[in-house]
């Protein structure tokens, strides 16, 4: 068994915290790190991250997260956001962020950022949104197996009232909508899913081969 496959193993959708553990500052950097190094289509990075450690906000939030306690026990709430606007602007910056980090001429540059500019003016917003909520996937998943590596217990959450987030967390005057809620922290020994087997339609089944 390789070590990525047994971290894999060992990490599962954590039903129960225990508050009294909070993650280190270190380990918080980690997954702030992992968050903005999540590879997105064509880089543009239109996410942000809400990290909540406050207990009252975290408890104002279970009420409009089905309830799940893991919301108030767990050490911290992260919280996947898209940008609410994704304009010709925030694609030029994007490019001005290459031609600055890697010194690209922008006779490089051009082409490709007009390429973007004009494919995503010709799109109606239904299809933008659904290719932002695809990336804070992406990104959730990236969580996940960080999580995982660093021995950080985790819950995703699609259960959860994204209106009254936004509003309790005041995410509209900045522009952004939640999409996703990862909880993280350390599990309850007393967690009866601790214990339990995973349970997966198995390689052979999932993967073929050609």
């Amino acid at each position: 068994m390789t070590n990525s496959i047994g971290q894999l193993k060992w990490r599962y959708a954590t039903k129960k915290f225990d508050p009294s553990r909070i993650l280190s500052v270190e380990k918080l950097e980690v997954l702030k790190e992992a968050f903005n190094l999540t590879a997105t289509s064509f880089g543009l990075q239109p996410l942000k991250l809400v990290v909540i450690k406050d207990a009252a906000k975290k408890q104002q939030l279970v009420p409009f997260t089905n309830n799940q306690q893991q919301v108030k026990d767990a050490s911290h709430v992260l919280v996947l956001c898209t940008e609410a606007e994704m304009d010709a602007d925030f694609i030029k910056n994007h490019f001005k962020r290459v031609e600055k980090t890697r010194a690209t001429a922008r006779k490089v540059l051009e082409p490709f950022e007009t390429f973007l500019v004009n494919s995503f003016s010709e799109k109606d917003s239904s299809t933008i949104e659904n290719w932002k909520t695809n990336q804070a996937y992406l990104a959730l998943g990236n969580l996940l197996t960080v999580c995982a590596f660093e021995e950080i217990d985790s819950c995703p959450i699609e259960g959860f009232e994204p209106e009254k987030y936004d509003e309790i967390l005041k995410l509209k005057e900045i522009g952004l909508k939640s999409v996703l809620i990862l909880a993280v922290g350390y599990r309850d020994e007393i967690d009866f899913f601790i214990s339990l087997k995973k349970v997966r339609r198995g390689v052979e089944e999932v993967v073929i081969e050609m």
